[in-house]
């Protein structure tokens, strides 16, 4: 997973993910949405393809791009168990909170 991490680390690579999360773009068609040269944005697309966030598929002289699903599920289920882990957490945290205001209350009282 740290090769997926670190691929869409750089922000083209990000929005490279973003077009192809609507669907199937040849390397021209994604080279053609961005300012930057083709060698560019064809080594953008050789790193994406090499930590395997996108596959590519050879259709006559085109080389045809899309999200690879198991590298995006996988960050998925990553963002999932920080998320239950640190939710746990906070909602502890927002109990003892109100524990000690409640105590405080009730030294006041």
């Amino acid at each position: 997973m740290n090769g997926t991490w670190e691929a869409l680390a750089d922000p083209t690579r990000r929005s490279i993910v973003e077009h192809l999360a609507s669907g199937e773009l040849t390397a021209g068609e994604v080279a053609a949405r961005f300012d930057a040269a083709r060698p560019g944005i064809s080594r953008h697309l050789r790193v994406l393809r090499e930590a395997g966030v996108v596959e590519a598929q050879e259709r006559g002289r085109q080389r045809v791009y899309r999200l690879a699903p198991a590298a995006l599920d996988e960050l998925e289920q990553w963002c999932r168990d920080v998320r239950t882990f640190w939710g746990q957490r906070l909602d502890a945290l927002d109990t003892e909170i109100a524990r000690g205001a409640r105590a405080r209350r009730e030294e006041q009282a």
